[in-house]
């Protein structure tokens, strides 16, 4: 079994599919003759016959028909080393964009396949998407819809999805209806552009009230006084998903309808760089629907993934 080799093990795999020497060395594009030694020597090597040939016709016998499925699973396996190697060994940097989440195994799912190097810009949405249809980015996750996928010349799968949830004082911590709830508007539309399109279509679709503000309280310690200032529940941003509250304030699940936002990665349409896919491939693989699909989900219209 020392001197098999790959390139025998195709010729055995070629002319099993052919049934015919001549035809298997025009796929091969090698000599008629030249392939015929070589099955010799495979069989040779292998220490048996894998072909029944006359000058009429040619048939696996049943050792070659036993070990074809094997053959060709070895083969695949050889190819899919080969990518690999392929990927680490030439694949460029690859450039990946955020707004303010990641996930946090984004290193271990790529460590195989590409180099991705983070950039340190954290920048809002929609300046992380032009970035990638600009080329300054290889990749982005973002909030995008439909539209600025086609603006732009992107594509997207999904990666994250938080489930927003709003914030009241008092003591009351049971779920709140979404058009029980209020949602801020920033006329910083710089910052805010894509969050104010999701809190619109928001308020449009639920119910909810909408109130416009203009000192950054989005976030923060100013997106607290607004809650307090509040009569009712308000949203909490997915800037805010992780940040620990003030005693005086509780965390309430927002319920009919439960609402979502989605974290896409985009990368360009016309992309045909091998580590930039695989890449994708890798960060993307068994995500699943993050809930997204439950009853009484809620995405924005336009959304990739509604």
């Amino acid at each position: 079994m020392t001197d098999v080799e790959l390139r025998q093990l195709r010729y055995f795999v070629a002319v099993a599919e052919e049934l015919n020497f001549g035809r298997a060395a025009d796929r091969l594009l090698i000599a008629g003759p030249s392939l015929s030694q070589q099955i010799k020597a495979l069989e040779r090597d292998l220490g048996v016959r894998l072909f029944d040939r006359d000058r009429r016709s040619v048939a696996l016998t049943p050792a070659g028909a036993a070990l074809l499925p094997h053959t060709r699973a070895l083969l695949e396996r050889a190819d899919d080393l080969r990518r690999r190697a392929g990927r680490l060994a030439g694949s460029e940097a690859v450039r990946l964009g955020y707004v303010n989440w990641l996930p946090a195994d984004l290193t271990s799912r790529t460590a195989g396949v590409a180099q991705v190097h983070v950039d340190a810009w954290v920048a809002p949405s929609h300046t992380q998407a032009a970035r990638v249809a600009d080329g300054s980015l290889d990749l982005a996750v973002c909030w995008v819809r439909h539209a600025d996928l086609k603006r732009h010349g992107l594509r997207a799968r999904l990666l994250g999805a938080d489930r927003l949830y709003a914030l009241s004082t008092g003591t009351d911590t049971g779920d709140v209806r979404a058009r029980d709830t209020t949602v801020l508007l920033d006329d910083d539309t710089n910052s805010w552009s894509s969050w104010n399109d999701y809190a619109e279509q928001l308020a449009h679709d639920t119910g909810a009230q909408s109130v416009p503000i203009s000192d950054g309280g989005i976030t923060g310690p100013a997106f607290f006084d607004h809650v307090r200032r509040s009569r009712r529940p308000v949203v909490n941003s997915p800037k805010g998903q992780t940040t620990s509250l003030p005693s005086d304030l509780v965390r309430r699940e927002i319920a009919g309808p439960s609402v979502h936002w989605t974290w896409s990665l985009v990368w360009r349409g016309s992309e045909t760089r091998t580590a930039v896919l695989a890449a994708v491939d890798a960060l993307c693989e068994g995500v699943g629907d993050l809930g997204l699909r439950a009853p009484d989900a809620w995405l924005p219209e336009g959304d990739p993934h509604r």
